[in-house]
């Protein structure tokens, strides 16, 4: 395959996964190794920026690239857009690190899978669990856990309870999500602060009171407005 041959499979392939590509994509369009090995050469048109992922070199780097870069290892044969969230997730530190939220360092990457399994990184954290549809969103072109998710998923991982008020906080202010939301996704970890068992709606009270937030009262009553209207749904 010529140079200039190549170069435009390269860009069709990269052009919508922010300029990154992973070697098994590169060799599913017949781009083989001594042509990958003279592309990424010094001075050449691509950069390994992970083991088996390329950045092509006139590309902007993109924001997370290291954590996008690890993102397309987990599922290496497939275009980014083609995947769904049982090829990885990011989850937990990691998506909180992609929305912006709280103050919590993202120092490993984190994906949520359905199903076991590992990976060969040190700095690559795997979590099993299923996730529904309502719990994910795309976000800067990667699949994301919605805040609610994440408030969820770092108290099931012990986090510091003030460090996640904030994430909460800094959640609902520019409504990346709901309070009502975050008051289901965090029931399951009432009884553990010794609420009563399912109460999402106290939890949330207790975390948002360790904020101070002047905000906070106006959040609860939605919270509880929403409970009470999923009262009223299912009596009748």
């Amino acid at each position: 395959m010529s140079r200039q041959s190549a170069l435009a499979r390269l860009q069709d392939l990269a052009q919508d996964q922010w300029g990154l590509i992973t070697r098994r994509q590169l060799a599913s369009c017949g781009i083989g190794e001594t042509t990958l090995e003279r592309l990424s050469s010094p001075g050449g048109a691509l950069e390994r920026v992970a083991r088996g992922v390329y950045r092509l070199a006139v590309a902007p780097v993109p924001d997370h690239m290291d954590l996008r870069a690890a993102w397309l290892q987990l599922a290496p044969a497939t275009a980014a857009w083609n995947r769904t969230a049982d090829q990885g997730v990011v989850s937990h530190r990691s998506a909180a690190a992609i929305y912006g939220l709280g103050h919590l360092p993202a120092d490993c990457h984190e994906f949520t899978i359905p199903r076991r399994r590992q990976s060969r990184r040190s700095d690559v954290r795997i979590h099993t669990r299923g996730l529904a549809q309502e719990e994910w969103i795309t976000l800067r072109g990667l699949p994301v856990t919605r805040p609610s998710r994440i408030a969820s998923d770092l108290l099931g991982e012990h986090e510091d309870p003030e460090a996640v008020a904030r994430l909460i906080a800094d959640s609902i202010r520019p409504v990346y999500d709901y309070p009502g939301t975050f008051a289901d996704q965090l029931a399951p970890h009432a009884a553990r602060f010794g609420l009563r068992k399912g109460d999402g709606v106290g939890l949330l009270g207790w975390l948002l009171g360790l904020t101070g937030d002047p905000d906070a009262e106006r959040w609860m009553a939605e919270a509880r407005a929403q409970a009470d209207r999923r009262r009223v749904g299912t009596s009748r």
